[in-house]
């Protein structure tokens, strides 16, 4: 099989910084809790540098006092001190993780609110050009992304600078400025280390999640093409072909973790550096008697308690800087606006009588190949017009557009006089009703799929829409009658069961504009006939363009439209266009005859 274009950007570049300053406005709906956890980290710090302090006093009091007697409170006061500190750090390190939690919870849900609302807003095109699969990915891990960052950006890089600053001016106050150097230069040493390392590491963090996207996107698609690769006997292939993406991500994998194991090490060998020369130097002060053994134990501590925390700094770098690819995916998949929006001027439909104007509609999906030359015609309010030809002659497009799936490329389309581009999207749609050729229902029961056509419809109107549909006596044949399940994309009914499924949806939004799009092309003779008649009794008080392959379905209509190689070659009623003896009627004969 020929490869899909699968070409993405790997290519190592700058991390964008000024995601983090974008994430502002989901902080903002709750700024006071996100100050007070900003205000419970700053005590926490606080105790967290207090603690060898407390420590260091304990040990220079017994040291001063060994072999002799001595009052017990003052050791153990500070014993106390020492242990309400670290209780403390803990206490308000939790306490800010606490208040933060409603932060950074809420701004998943707005932001995953958000991405959902603007798919549905991105045009028809897109979908279509969609992997399912990866487009998941890329927003779980967005999403992921965003609360990680505004945790650890919030508490480990922000505690981890206030912990440097801390520590190194009680060791510029308590000792000497060769301290700090020394801290300074570890502190800088490292994270100039990190940061190149993690730098060269992001181009193998892109590919694996490009990767990962891959593959999960083969997978979903197998599956939801399960039943043509049984028809196939594909099963093998598709595991090779799974296997293939899963290859190359096993690959992208084994390369981020040996440079992951790479920058672990670099970092491990800086801070032991540091810790022999900060360490020697305390040493030779003790043995000196320029220092204390409490001093001693408190610069111990300082550099345990400093390096911790440095060390995790360069894993939150790490992280960070991975969540910032993940979000980068995800806002540039919010960046970019969808081709069918509303105008600024746009207004709602003002719907009178319902009459559509197709006027020298020109259109085409691709610049190379035109589906649409020149469509002109009308369809008054309250009529069917039919429009019927050979495969790919652009029929289902003339519905497309009137639903503004698409844009025409010139020409317009009216409704009672109104361009469609100069009314609201919600406007026109909930004025159009659609019975589709291929139709998908939600993996939920048959009710819900039902009720989907107007959520708030009452029992008794879903079911009487049913009866419409000729549904009513399928329905009462299954054990669970309105609560069946239906499957995935309704998968579990036949196509003549979800095309009454769809006709009945549309019947129950009772829309005052049709479209049927081949509506009974999965009905037998017996329901289609059925069918039929509840679709010409509810269009009796509808405008409505039908489309269609079977002739006999569109006799009745007010006109009928003959469509070929994107043009309108024939027009009449059915019993006219038969006199003409042309195109359609070279239809009629050979559809009679295949009967």
């Amino acid at each position: 099989m020929r490869p899909a274009n699968d070409s993405h950007d790997s290519a190592p570049h700058k991390p964008n910084w000024k995601m983090i300053a974008g994430l502002w406005p989901y902080l903002a709906e709750y700024r006071g809790r996100a100050l007070l956890a900003m205000a419970m980290l700053v005590v926490a710090k606080i105790a967290t540098v207090a603690t060898p302090i407390a420590l260091k006093y304990i040990i220079d009091n017994l040291e001063q006092h060994r072999g002799v007697d001595m009052l017990l409170w003052t050791p153990l006061l500070l014993v106390l001190a020492y242990g309400t500190l670290r209780f403390g750090s803990t206490l308000f390190s939790e306490l800010r993780d606490a208040i933060f939690a409603r932060v950074a919870e809420r701004a998943m849900r707005r932001v995953s609110l958000r991405v959902f609302q603007h798919l549905h807003n991105r045009e028809l095109a897109f979908h279509l050009d969609r992997k399912t699969g990866g487009l998941a990915r890329d927003i779980e891990r967005g999403t992921n992304g965003i609360s990680f960052l505004l945790r650890f950006t919030l508490f480990n890089i922000l505690p981890t600078l206030l912990e440097i600053v801390l520590v190194a001016g009680i060791l510029l106050v308590a000792f000497n400025v060769s301290y700090v150097l020394a801290i300074a230069v570890s502190v800088v040493v490292f994270v100039v280390f990190s940061i190149r390392v993690t730098e060269w590491r992001t181009t193998f963090v892109r590919e694996a999640n490009h990767q990962d996207n891959q593959s999960n996107a083969r997978a979903i698609d197998s599956l939801l093409n399960y039943e043509t690769v049984k028809y196939f006997n594909n099963e093998t292939f598709e595991a090779q072909q799974y296997d293939e993406k899963l290859k190359l991500w096993e690959a992208a994998r084994l390369k981020n973790r040996l440079s992951m194991a790479a920058l672990n090490t670099g970092q491990a060998f800086i801070i032991g550096v540091s810790l022999i020369v900060i360490m020697g130097m305390a040493v030779r002060e003790v043995a000196s008697g320029q220092m204390t053994l409490g001093d001693f134990t408190m610069v111990n501590a300082y550099l345990i308690q400093l390096f911790i925390p440095l060390n995790n700094l360069g894993f939150v770098y790490r992280e960070i800087r991975q969540a910032l690819v993940n979000v980068e995916r995800l806002f540039a998949l919010l960046g970019d606006k969808p081709l069918i929006e509303d105008a600024a001027d746009a207004s709602a439909l003002a719907l009178h009588a319902g009459a559509v104007q197709f006027s020298d509609v020109r259109f085409s999906y691709n610049a190379q190949r035109p589906i649409l030359k020149g469509v002109s015609f009308s369809i008054p309010a309250g009529q069917t017009v039919a429009v019927v030809g050979a495969s790919g002659a652009g029929k289902s497009t003339l519905a497309r557009l009137l639903f503004r799936f698409f844009d025409v490329d010139s020409g317009s389309i009216c409704i009672d006089g109104q361009d469609l581009r100069h009314i609201t999207q919600d406007s026109l749609r909930s004025t159009i009703g659609v019975v589709p050729q291929d139709t998908v229902l939600f993996n939920d029961t048959l009710y819900n799929n039902l009720a989907y056509g107007r959520p708030n419809a009452s029992a008794a109107e879903v079911e009487h829409a049913a009866q419409q549909a000729n549904l009513t006596d399928f329905i009462n044949s299954l054990p669970e009658g309105y609560d069946t399940p239906v499957g995935e994309r309704g998968l579990k009914l036949s196509g003549g069961e979800k095309q009454r499924v769809a006709i009945a949806r549309v019947l129950l939004k009772n829309p005052p504009i049709l479209i049927l799009d081949e509506a009974t092309s999965s009905l037998d003779t017996i329901s289609e006939q059925a069918i039929l008649v509840a679709l010409n009794a509810v269009s009796q008080q509808r405008t409505t363009l039908v489309i269609a392959h079977r002739l006999s379905t569109v006799r009745d209509a007010h006109r009928i439209l003959v469509m070929d190689q994107g043009q309108i070659v024939e027009s009449g009623s059915h019993h006219e266009l038969l006199e003409k003896h042309g195109y359609y009627a070279k239809l009629w004969q050979q559809q009679q005859q295949d009967i």
